[in-house]
């Protein structure tokens, strides 16, 4: 809920005082009405007036039909996790405007079709009816169209009740409909009618204002998806092998969208990648595998019930060491789940994936910002170190708008790791006499020194076995080999880890305490630890971005009696993992773990930290 308390409203109707650019409104419509271009609007136009803005979208996982909410959190403080609570609400579907009312505040609004039945048994909001049936018709919209653009009738209405500047309204719209002016124009008339209806119907009874801000330069607003699809295309993809799934589907969509004009070559108009949609997730895997194992910078992007099809497949890279990056954007599970919900589920699943003894680098962007930049970084470390990078991120930082830092040009050279090409192998067998292996460990840092197809050289030849192999890829049983070998490869992601991104830590005088997060709870938790300082109990904060753990991250531990691991699923699991790595803190760290599908509050933390403090 948020830390405002609701404005009064006296008996004549007038506002008793003013709450501006710090509220959250949510906009309840019917899957498939085309609310989402109204919807996004209104977010790019707070953006573009300066305001902090996040947009949480909830929909179902049918085509259409269903209820679909939509909440826009304005915050001057920069707060954008989700609130449980709404200061407005715009309720286009009557068949849920009961459950609209359990989260509406005292002193709140809603604005509604003035058609809809209303049997509300509350005397404490502000009711705004919208003409919009009549408006839509007399703005003479396309009869195909009327019920796609009826959103755009509240678009309007909430612009003049709230005082978004309409002229920032047409250009949202402009760039949205990318200058096509039928759609614009079309769209723009019912808008512009709509809240001239407002100005001249409505008499304002609420608290609730928007007024321009400094302007947010340096800053952007975008999905994590996209982000992460241009981290990957900045990072030298080259090949993007994907099957449809939800919330995973939008990054290699983005692939798809901003290939043509990052990767062209000026020379030949060709594109210098290729996305491939498979049959399957398990041949989405397959290729990517391959791509890797044949010199190219590949990867494929999928959910929870993807992952648990490719595991045979990473097993074989791990073995193999063939690079490959694999994004899972994260969902409810177990089965199908809740597949349009968001959750931290498969962390335990995937650092344990595959059969056998395996280790996985796992990296946790916290910000649509880290998508991007591991989204390039996640090349050069799978390519580093011969191996399998998987990035976990999840539905709510993978498809809803969040406002960042502009993103970074990478700065520093691809690093394609020990690849060699022919004068590169001739030096390594004249340093070995003549005996280099694909397998061997030549420096002793556990990373051997590989070769892709196209070196001519007559020793550059090796089979990639994924069964028992020696230094040299022969086949092989023998119990010393098969040892030698597996451990070889865990001191290959062990003595790396500095690698990795290194956890990002924050102080805060007087803390007696530590929060440990990681990936999309960040705002919750960075909202949190206000209000637990406010209540008197300031925390330390660790944020995990990377797996392996770095030796940062057991440093932090020891320096605290408590610590409180906030994650979105049922059984704590990166609180098992920093146990089982760290067993001696594993009595000081508390479980504060949560799975409803929806992301995480900052309200739900400081309360259930404080009943675990005894407060």
């Amino acid at each position: 809920m948020s830390q405002l308390q609701p404005a009064s409203v006296r008996d004549n109707g007038t506002v008793g005082e003013r709450i501006v650019n710090d509220f959250c409104i949510t906009f309840s419509t019917v899957n498939g009405s085309g609310s989402a271009t109204a919807n996004t609007i209104l977010l790019k136009s707070l953006f573009r007036m300066g305001i902090p803005v996040n947009g949480k979208n909830i929909f179902p996982s049918n085509i259409q039909g269903l209820p679909t909410w939509y909440s826009i959190r304005l915050s001057k403080k920069g707060y954008l996790a989700r609130v449980e609570m709404d200061h407005l609400v715009v309720a286009m579907n009557p068949a849920t405007l009961a459950t609209e009312m359990k989260f509406l505040l005292p002193g709140g609004v809603l604005f509604y079709p003035d058609d809809f039945k209303l049997d509300l048994e509350r005397d404490d909001i502000v009711l705004y009816p919208m003409p919009v049936k009549r408006l839509i018709k007399e703005a003479d919209a396309p009869q195909n169209l009327r019920d796609y653009m009826a959103n755009m009738v509240y678009v309007g209405v909430v612009a003049q009740m709230l005082g978004i500047d309409l002229d920032v309204i047409y250009q949202v719209l402009d760039a949205h409909f990318k200058g096509k002016k039928k759609a614009v124009d079309s769209n723009w008339q019912v808008i512009k009618a709509a809240a001239n209806w407002a100005k001249e119907n409505l008499v304002k009874r609420d608290p609730y204002y928007v007024e321009p801000m400094p302007p947010l330069d340096g800053y952007i607003i975008t999905e994590g998806n996209i982000a992460s699809a241009l981290g990957a295309l900045y990072g030298g993809v080259q090949l993007t092998a994907w099957y449809p799934i939800t919330p995973a589907s939008s990054l290699a969509e983005a692939v798809m969208e901003y290939l043509p004009s990052l990767r062209t070559d000026p020379d030949t108009g060709k594109t210098t990648a290729v996305v491939i949609q498979a049959e399957d997730e398990i041949a989405a895997i397959g290729m990517a595998v391959g791509a890797g194992w044949a010199g190219l910078r590949a990867m494929t992007s999928t959910s929870g019930p993807g992952i648990s099809l490719m595991a045979e497949y990473l097993g074989l890279a791990y073995f193999a060491e063939v690079p490959v990056v694999v994004w899972d954007v994260q969902r409810v599970g177990p089965s199908t789940g809740l597949p349009t919900r968001t959750a931290q589920g498969d962390l335990t699943f995937v650092n344990f994936i595959s059969h056998g003894d395996t280790e996985y680098i796992i990296l946790l962007p916290g910000n649509v910002k880290e998508c991007f930049e591991f989204g390039w970084k996640s090349f050069d470390i799978a390519e580093r170190l011969q191996t399998p990078v998987l990035i976990l991120t999840d539905l709510d930082l993978g498809m809803n708008y969040h406002i960042s830092p502009r993103f970074d040009y990478p700065d520093q050279p691809i690093d394609r790791g020990k690849v060699l090409w022919e004068e590169d192998l001739q030096k390594i067998l004249e340093r070995l006499d003549g005996k280099w292996g694909r397998y061997l460990d030549v420096d002793g840092d556990g990373i051997p020194y590989r070769t892709v197809p196209g070196n001519r050289h007559p020793a550059s030849a090796y089979f990639a076995r994924g069964t028992g192999h020696d230094e040299m890829t022969r086949y092989s049983e023998d119990p010393d080999v098969w040892e030698r070998g597996l451990n070889r490869l865990k001191r290959k992601i062990q003595n790396n880890r500095h690698l990795l991104p290194e956890p990002v830590i924050e102080r805060m005088e007087g803390a007696k305490f530590a929060i440990v997060g990681f990936g999309s709870t960040d705002p919750a938790i960075q909202e949190a630890r206000d209000l637990l300082a406010e209540a008197g109990f300031p925390t330390d904060y660790m944020r995990i971005r990377s797996l392996p753990f770095r030796d940062e991250v057991c440093s932090f531990l020891h320096q605290y009696d408590r610590t409180y691991v906030v994650e979105l699923n049922r059984d704590g699991q990166m609180k098992q993992l920093l146990t089982m790595n760290f067993s001696e803190c594993g009595s000081r760290l508390r479980q504060v773990s949560h799975i409803d599908g929806m992301p995480i509050t900052a309200n739900w933390i400081k309360e259930r930290i404080l009943s675990m403090e005894g407060k």
